[in-house]
């Protein structure tokens, strides 16, 4: 039997419940903030505050500053990730929670182009680079504070759980959007109705931080603070490592896939099918919500899957099939029959996907040791997100306009996406969180239990 890592101790069954219960709320809250924002830029952004006489010109510019929230990411990541190796996990989360719900309040206020003109559009992007931020440091520190109470042969499903908090923000997000733009006219809507999903983002951040202030750090970073083995520049320390630097590429590249897909299908799907096809915003944000709901319990499946079956194979076999239905489900959008579309994304978003996501947290956990891992997998994870996730919609607008409204080109750039991300996962050599920096905490670890 393997030793037990450094992270373990006697750790309270009622302080791990807690933990979870942050991690997901935390995640929940923030992506349904993040998110909201990519929902509003297809229906809402781009005739408010990007006016245009070509309405693709007016989604492409909308889609440009949901991109500038990614490229802030690595940003906050970065910063976060420091903070997060030097002084602890939970500290960054509270900063983070605070920074998002912040912006997200804000931007429903921010008057429109017709109101104060090009200081609108100027006022949505800063605040979406603050929303970046707070993302980017965000993911690093929730997945961790999960991964690190984890009891051994079950990190996959514990850093499964905060995943699970972006299927819960986007069907919330949508779910939103969906009551608000039934409830009232479209003029309504477009006028102050949609201000409202982003102001409740307040109710939600305040429950979630009353819940993230009572949680304890992490066991794996109080025994690294025990013995004083904290990074002094984490970065640093993750640039001098051979085997870190190669799991940076490597675990960027695996994800570009999965970065892709979930934009695709989460966001692009809808802009697409109102804006190209022609179709009414409510079934596909019903559809998009469906496959949320569906996602929600894939996730841990896949989480657990990972723990029995291993991550890399897990992660390639969500890539492979996540490539494969990407044909199908655009054939289906063509089509255009409500049903066919939900079962569409459901089989895509849904099922597909979450082999890739639920997983993920520990597979890049599992590459670096304690005293850089909150910088190592919030840089993958950020750094990735700038061409894998932020440019997406506006990639795929820009290819169904180069294809005069059709989607081949958008299926071929998912295909090779699919290859680029598979092809790097099968590359990565996992790395246990029980490292050799760390043996000789774990080993004096196992004497205290045993005396």
């Amino acid at each position: 039997m393997a030793p037990p890592t450094a992270s373990r101790g006697p750790v309270d069954k009622r302080d791990v419940r807690l933990v979870v219960a942050s991690s997901v709320l935390g995640t929940t809250v923030e992506w349904y903030d993040f998110f909201l924002y990519g929902t509003a830029a297809g229906l809402v952004f781009n005739k408010l505050y990007f006016p245009s006489g070509d309405p693709l010109v007016g989604t492409l510019l909308s889609f440009a500053t949901f991109a500038l929230g990614f490229i802030a990411r690595p940003v906050g990541g970065l910063v976060f990730g420091h903070i997060g190796d030097r002084v602890g996990r939970k500290k960054t989360l509270v900063a983070t929670m605070l920074i998002m719900g912040l912006a997200t309040c804000a931007i429903g206020l921010v008057p429109t182009y017709a109101d104060i003109g090009v200081f609108a559009p100027v006022l949505l992007v800063l605040l979406r680079l603050a929303q970046g931020v707070a993302i980017g440091g965000e993911w690093g520190g929730a997945v961790l504070m999960a991964v690190e109470y984890a009891p051994p042969g079950r990190r996959g499903l514990y850093g499964s759980f905060p995943q699970v908090g972006l299927a819960l923000g986007l069907m919330l997000g949508t779910g939103v959007f969906a009551a608000l733009s039934a409830a009232m006219s479209d003029s309504a809507f477009l006028a102050w109705g949609w201000r409202i999903a982003f102001l409740l983002s307040a109710v939600l951040v305040l429950v979630g931080m009353v819940i993230r202030l009572k949680v304890m750090e992490t066991p794996a970073f109080r025994k690294l603070q025990e013995h004083e083995r904290e990074s002094s520049v984490p970065v640093v320390a993750l640039a001098r490592d051979r085997t870190s630097r190669r799991h940076v590429l490597l675990g960027m590249g695996s994800r570009l896939t999965e970065g892709i897909a979930f934009n695709a299908w989460a966001v692009f799907a809808i802009a697409y099918g109102t804006g190209t096809l022609g179709m009414p915003e409510q079934p596909l944000l019903i559809a998009v919500m469906a496959a949320s709901a569906v996602m929600i319990v894939f996730i841990p499946l896949f989480g657990r899957l990972s723990d029995r079956f291993g991550r890399r194979r897990t992660f390639v076999l969500g890539a492979v099939a996540t490539g494969a239905l990407a044909l199908p489900t655009f054939a289906a959008l063509g089509v255009g029959d409500p049903l066919l579309i939900t079962v569409a994304l459901v089989a895509v978003l849904g099922i597909a996907y979450p082999a890739m996501y639920g997983p993920q947290a520990a597979f890049y956990s599992e590459l670096f040791p304690t005293h850089v891992r909150c910088t190592g997998i919030s840089f993958v994870y950020q750094f990735s997100g700038i061409f894998a996730s932020g440019f997406t919609p506006l990639v795929l607008s820009s290819l169904v306009g180069a294809a005069g409204g059709g989607y081949q080109l958008v299926v071929l750039y998912l295909v090779v996406a699919t290859a680029v991300s598979a092809a790097c996962a099968v590359a990565i050599r996992r790395r246990d969180l029980w490292t050799d920096a760390e043996r000789a905490t774990g080993a004096q670890a196992l004497r205290e239990a045993a005396q």
